[in-house]
């Protein structure tokens, strides 16, 4: 494994690797992530009668609909703004030691989406398949498209954020702090994958689905050790959530986006399990795809 290029988010961390800072960071992020949240609750609670904000509420908690989908997205940007605050606050870091060299971010990010929208193009010109003949309509295609251009900025909001979280300071703060891989690509990982545990909405595949965010985490983090930028982990981020979340969901939660919608839900285990596989090789293919976009 070539990390080298690790260094450049690295060197920024290792004046402060102290583990004390790294933990007031994480309390500090959440912090911001929860109050964010919190105020956006509080305007529309001032904003709108009792009805209505009783009707906004459950729009994003559910996320069914475009509104409430979007609104959900962009507040999870607390978590990037709030590790952005935490670096700069505690570590003296500013955002680019976060992301890495910008110019050199955006080509990484652009190679690698053109990577994976060759990928997923293959992917569609395969033989049709059986779940995709069963899918009903989502949004309408009009306001899927005009939409189009919220939904991107929203997702990116919410990928950018995330990835800012764990692999832009948890994983260069612990790296600057221990050698070993496992410890800094692990620890991020493993976090990530636990925020994504959900029980009430995944019943027994819930740790399945938390196993498969883990594998997403180790690879998002060993495509930033090995690009020495945010920018291909944000890409395959985005792309993936794109595929999940504005084109072909699950119906109920988090379907308010989308433009297909799958004929099940999240609460219908055996269809869920069904799919997974699958849609863990085509991660598998996306991170093979990346570093071949890359050359690492």
């Amino acid at each position: 494994m070539n990390y080298a290029a690790f260094a450049r988010l690295v060197a920024p961390a290792r004046p402060s690797a102290q583990l004390w800072r790294l933990v007031l960071g994480v309390i500090l992020t959440g912090a911001v992530t929860i109050g964010l949240s919190q105020s956006v609750l509080a305007i529309a609670r001032v904003a709108l009668d009792e009805n209505a904000f009783w009707l906004f509420l459950a729009e994003v908690e559910t996320a069914r609909t475009p509104m409430g989908l979007l609104i959900l997205l962009t507040s999870l940007g607390g978590m990037g703004l709030g590790a952005v605050l935490a670096a700069r606050l505690l570590h003296r870091r500013g955002l680019v030691s976060l992301i890495g060299p910008v110019p050199l971010a955006l080509r990484q990010a652009l190679r690698v989406l053109g990577a994976l929208a060759l990928l997923y193009g293959a992917v569609a010109l395969l033989p049709p398949w059986p779940l995709w003949s069963d899918t009903v309509p989502g949004v309408p295609p009009g306001l899927w498209l005009a939409l189009l251009p919220v939904t991107l900025l929203a997702l990116l909001i919410q990928t950018g954020s995330e990835e800012l979280l764990f692999r832009g300071y948890l994983q260069s703060q612990l790296a600057a702090r221990f050698r070993h891989p496992a410890i800094w690509i692990g620890v991020p990982s493993v976090l990530f994958a636990i925020g994504h545990y959900a029980p009430l909405l995944y019943g027994g595949n819930a740790v399945v689905v938390m196993l498969w965010a883990l594998v997403f985490g180790v690879i998002a983090a060993d495509l930033t050790a090995r690009a020495g930028t945010l920018g291909p982990a944000i890409a395959l981020h985005l792309v993936n959530n794109f595929i999940a979340i504005a084109v072909t969901s699950l119906q109920g939660e988090m379907s308010g986006l989308a433009l297909r919608q799958l004929p099940f839900g999240a609460g219908d285990e055996a269809a869920v399990a069904m799919i997974l596989p699958a849609d863990l090789i085509l991660l598998i293919l996306g991170w093979l795809a990346a570093r071949i976009a890359l050359r690492v």
